[in-house]
């Protein structure tokens, strides 16, 4: 399904977010600098957004990032853009399974996951095996999609999301299987507290969520502790 639309998925991506995405990108990528990590993995990196984002932003010292995906042409795509922003001496892209991590325990300064969480087939396979490529010092921090509390906004999200959403993803992309599934997906992902609660089930401790722009999104961080 996302081999199938990744020739337009960034162009749908600004579309369809208003451009949005690239702020709540800023902000991870905000959060990761407080932590200084230099090793870092970027979880269902796709076509390598949020592996670009955070990569170096003008620091001296360029991190290290691998990115892995279980889509070849989302791949394919990320490489290409990584080669334009010459990036591909601290930008690794390679195939891999995000439920079944090929690294070493205690590999990662950090790991990042954006917009990648919501299909993993098993989520608490997926974050535990997380927490065990994380160094006992290490952070995660992981954007994905939200449902809003405000009910206004819930109404007016549900309606773009479910009638408009799929109808412009087929449009441009010409198949509708992802842009069906994405609402689909996000109605049914741990929201919130439960996501933090499955968080701390896998290992991590000091679990925190930001919402963002009225809960569209939210920021979810955590720390690896001494119990990895």
């Amino acid at each position: 399904m996302f081999d199938s639309i990744a020739p337009g998925y960034d162009f749908l991506n600004r579309t369809l977010s208003f451009g949005i995405d690239r702020i709540w990108r800023r902000k991870l990528r905000k959060m990761l600098d407080a932590a200084s990590p230099d090793i870092i993995l970027d979880v269902a990196t796709g076509t390598g957004d949020l592996a670009i984002e955070c990569a170096g932003n003008g620091r001296k010292k360029m991190r290290k990032i691998t990115g892995i995906d279980i889509s070849g042409k989302m791949l394919e795509k990320g490489r290409e853009k990584i080669a334009k922003k010459h990036l591909a001496h601290c930008i690794d892209l390679r195939y891999g399974d995000s439920e079944n991590l090929e690294f070493e325990s205690n590999t990662f300064d950090a790991v990042i996951v954006g917009f990648g969480v919501r299909n993993f087939e098993n989520l608490e396979k997926g974050l535990t095996e997380m927490h065990r490529v994380t160094k006992p010092s290490g952070k995660v921090f992981i954007l994905d999609f939200s449902m809003p509390r405000n009910p206004f906004i819930l109404t007016l999200y549900r309606f773009y999301f479910f009638r408009i959403l799929p109808l412009i993803g087929k449009a441009v992309s010409g198949d509708n299987r992802a842009y069906r599934y994405l609402p689909e997906s996000v109605n049914r992902f741990p929201q919130y507290g439960q996501m933090t609660d499955l968080m701390n089930k896998a290992g991590f401790d000091n679990t925190k969520y930001i919402p963002l722009t009225f809960g569209i999104a939210v920021i979810y961080s955590g720390n690896a502790g001494l119990s990895n």
